[in-house]
C-alpha cells in the first residue's frame, strides 16, 4: 500500500510558520523511536507493523522538513 499523505504548511498573513518543523519532525521521529524502544523491551507488538510505521513516520517527518525548507528559502 502506498498512499500519499499532504500536509499543508500554516502560515500567516505574512508568510511565516506558524509550526516549527523542527518540532514536528522531532514528535514524529520520537514517536516511532519509542514504539521500537517497546518492541526490544518485549512488548507484544507486532515487530513487522512496528517498523513499517516508524519508517513512513521517519519519512513524513523527513518531507515536513523538506517542504519548510523550500518555504524559507522562497522557493514556489
Amino acid at each position: 500500500m502506498n498512499r500519499e499523505v499532504t500536509l499543508p504548511l500554516i502560515v500567516d498573513d505574512r508568510g511565516s510558520l506558524q509550526v516549527a518543523a523542527a518540532d514536528v519532525s522531532k514528535l514524529l521521529r520520537t514517536v516511532g523511536g519509542r514504539w521500537l524502544h517497546l518492541v526490544e523491551a518485549g512488548e507484544r507488538l507486532d515487530e513487522d507493523t512496528v517498523a513499517a510505521l516508524t519508517i513512513e513516520l521517519a519519512k513524513l517527518a523527513d518531507r515536513i522538513d523538506v517542504a519548510c525548507i523550500a518555504h524559507s528559502s522562497g522557493a514556489p
